[in-house]
C-alpha cells in the first residue's frame, strides 16, 4: 500500500527541505513549527493495461458496450486532451495512444470507416506532427495524419463549427462541426487532477472563443472557489451546463483515465522521496544534478527539463456516460492526492516547478510562472484556500523576462502593454479583450503557426484572479525584480526577507503552510 499524504511541524531535527525553483531546485531551511504538506506516494498501478481498458469499453457505465453503438457507415470521431496533459508528458507509450488503439480496433471490427481524429486543443496552440504521434502512436499517426484524418482542433475555422444552442444561462455552445455531427463522438481523457475531464473535456476543449468567454473570464474566476472540486468551481458549473445541451444533440461516449503519482525517476528520483528518507546515493544525486544545473548554460538545463518524461502508473479507467463516469474519476483523484490539513494560515508558500499546461516544449514566461503558482497551486484545495483571507503567499521562480516568440506572442504584448496600464483582471477584461481575442494576425498565429490564441494570456491572468482577490500580499523569492513588478508583485532576495515584507499583514509570528509539490497534492483544508 502507498503511503498517503500527511502534515510535518518543522521542528530542530528537520532537514533542509527541498523547493522547486522554475529550472532547478534549492533547499531551504523554513521557521520552525511551519507546517509542510507532503503529497502521498504513487498508488500501485494497473496490473494489466490492456485488460483495463477492454474492461472499461466492454463494461461501461449507464452506456451500452461501445461495440454495440459502433456500426458500418456511421460517422466516428474520437476527440483526446492535448499536450497540457499529463505534466510532465509520460514516456511511450501514452496512455491515449492504448486506449485509442483499442476504440480503433472495435470500430475496424464493425465496419466503420468514416473516423476522424482530433486534438482537443481549443485556443491552445496546434501540435506540431511529433506532437501528435507522440499522443496516438505511429501506427495510428501513420494511418490517419496523411490523410487529413488526424489533426488539431481550430476554433477560428468559422465554416467548420457548429452552433448548438444555449444553456439556461445564456451560454453559447458552439463546437467543432464534426463533433457535432457525428453519430458517436468518444472522447479520451487523462485526468491528472481533479481540474480536469467530466463536461469540461467537450465543451471546453472542442468549443470556439464564442463559447470559452462564458466562462474564462474574470467574475467567473474569481468566483471559482477551486477549480480542483467543479462543485464548487463557477467555471465548471457552466461547462456542466454547457455539456447538458451539447449532450442533447451529440451522443458522447467519454473515457476517463487516471495516473499515479510516480512523475520523478531516474537521477531525479530523491524528487519522489521525502527529505529524511533520501539514501547516500538520494543525496549524491540530489547534490550532483542541483550542482549541474547551476552550472548548466540556459540552454542546455532547459533541454534537460523539457526532455523529463514520467514513469506514471494507470490507477482506472471508467467508461460510458460523462458525469457518472466523472465521478468515478474523482473518487480515484481524490485517492492519490487528498492531504487532510487543519486550518489556514497566515502564509501559504509554494515553489514553482518547470513545467506547466503552457509550455511544454517551450518556455514558462512570467505570465505562466504566475498562472501556475497563483491559478494552480493556489487553486490546489478543497474546501478553503490553504491561506486565510488577506494572508500572504510567498513563492520560488526566477520569472526571467523570457517569452517564446513562437508560441506566445500576445503574451509579449500583453505584457508590455496591458499590464503597464492595469493588473486588474476585470479592468483588463473590459478595455483589451475583444482587442486582442479578435487581432487578424493573433489569429493568423494560432490557426497556422503553433501559437496560442491571442486572448490565451488573458485567460491565464483571470485564473489568478481568486488568488489577487483572497491575498493581502504576494511575494516572489530569487525572482527578476522588474517582470514580477510589471505583475503588481514584489520580489525578495531570501524567504526571511520576504516573511520581513509581509509582516505588516500577517505579523512577525505568523503560522506558515508549505506545500510540497510536485508530486501532486490537493490540501483538504478543514
Amino acid at each position: 500500500m502507498a503511503r498517503p499524504g500527511f502534515v510535518l511541524e518543522v521542528d530542530d531535527r528537520t532537514p533542509p527541505l527541498l523547493v522547486h525553483n522554475g529550472e532547478g531546485f534549492l533547499l531551504e531551511r523554513f521557521p520552525l513549527g511551519t507546517r509542510v504538506v507532503y503529497p502521498p506516494e504513487a498508488l500501485p498501478p494497473v496490473r494489466d493495461v490492456e485488460e483495463a481498458i477492454q474492461t472499461a469499453l466492454l463494461n461501461p457505465i449507464d452506456s451500452e458496450p461501445l461495440p454495440e453503438l459502433l456500426t458500418a457507415g456511421m460517422r466516428l470521431t474520437i476527440a483526446f486532451d492535448d499536450i497540457s496533459l499529463p505534466l510532465p508528458p509520460m514516456k511511450k507509450p501514452d496512455i491515449r495512444q492504448r486506449v485509442i488503439e483499442a476504440v480503433l480496433t472495435m470500430a475496424a471490427d464493425a465496419g466503420v470507416d468514416d473516423v476522424e481524429l482530433i486534438s482537443a486543443n481549443a485556443l491552445h496552440r496546434r501540435l506540431t506532427p511529433n506532437e501528435l504521434r507522440e499522443i496516438v502512436g505511429e501506427r495510428v499517426f501513420r494511418s490517419f495524419f496523411p490523410d487529413g484524418k488526424l489533426y488539431n482542433f481550430d476554433a477560428e475555422d468559422t465554416e467548420n463549427l457548429t452552433h448548438l444552442g444555449q444553456t439556461k444561462h445564456g451560454e453559447d455552445v458552439e463546437i467543432s462541426k464534426r463533433a457535432a455531427e457525428s453519430d458517436l463522438l468518444v472522447y479520451v481523457n487523462v485526468n491528472l487532477v481533479a481540474m480536469d475531464g467530466g463536461h469540461k473535456s467537450t465543451s471546453i476543449g472542442l468549443a470556439s472563443y464564442k463559447s470559452l468567454k462564458h466562462h474564462h473570464n474574470s467574475h467567473t474566476m474569481i468566483h471559482s472557489r477551486s477549480f480542483m472540486d467543479h462543485k464548487a468551481s463557477k467555471m465548471h458549473h457552466s461547462a456542466w451546463r454547457m455539456g447538458a445541451v451539447l449532450t442533447e444533440h451529440v451522443k458522447v461516449f467519454q473515457i476517463e483515465t487516471t495516473l499515479n503519482n510516480d512523475i520523478f525517476g531516474g537521477p531525479l528520483e530523491f524528487l519522489q522521496k521525502r527529505e529524511w528518507e533520501w539514501s547516500i546515493k538520494d543525496q549524491a544525486s540530489m547534490l550532483g544534478t542541483k550542482r549541474a544545473l547551476a552550472a548548466a548554460p540556459n540552454k542546455l538545463r532547459h533541454k534537460i527539463f523539457t526532455d523529463v518524461r514520467s514513469n506514471y502508473g494507470l490507477t482506472g479507467i471508467n467508461a460510458g456516460s460523462i458525469e457518472p463516469v466523472h465521478e468515478k474519476t474523482i473518487e480515484t483523484v481524490h485517492r492519490q492526492h487528498l492531504v487532510e490539513v487543519q486550518g489556514q494560515s497566515d502564509v501559504a508558500i509554494m515553489g514553482v516547478p518547470f513545467v506547466g499546461p503552457y509550455n511544454v516544449n517551450s518556455v514558462m514566461n512570467p505570465i505562466l510562472a504566475a498562472c501556475m503558482g497563483l491559478g494552480y497551486y493556489f487553486n490546489s484545495y478543497r474546501g478553503n484556500p490553504v491561506v486565510r483571507k488577506d494572508g500572504a503567499v510567498i513563492l520560488y521562480h526566477p520569472v526571467p523576462y523570457e517569452f517564446s516568440q513562437l508560441h506566445h506572442p500576445s503574451y509579449v504584448d500583453f505584457f508590455e502593454e496591458v499590464l503597464s496600464e492595469s493588473t486588474d483582471p476585470a479592468t483588463i477584461e473590459a478595455k483589451f479583450e475583444k482587442q486582442y481575442a479578435e487581432d487578424p494576425w493573433y489569429i493568423h498565429l494560432y490557426r497556422t503557426s503553433y501559437a496560442y490564441h491571442g486572448v490565451h494570456p488573458f485567460y491565464m491572468w483571470y485564473w489568478i484572479s481568486h488568488a489577487l482577490d483572497h491575498c493581502g500580499d504576494i511575494v516572489w523569492v530569487g525572482a527578476n525584480r522588474k517582470t514580477v513588478e510589471r505583475m503588481g508583485f514584489r520580489s525578495a532576495s531570501t524567504l526571511q526577507d520576504a516573511l520581513e515584507m509581509v509582516s505588516h499583514s500577517v505579523g512577525r509570528s505568523p503560522s506558515i503552510t508549505y506545500l510540497h509539490n510536485p508530486p501532486h497534492l490537493l490540501a483538504d483544508v478543514r
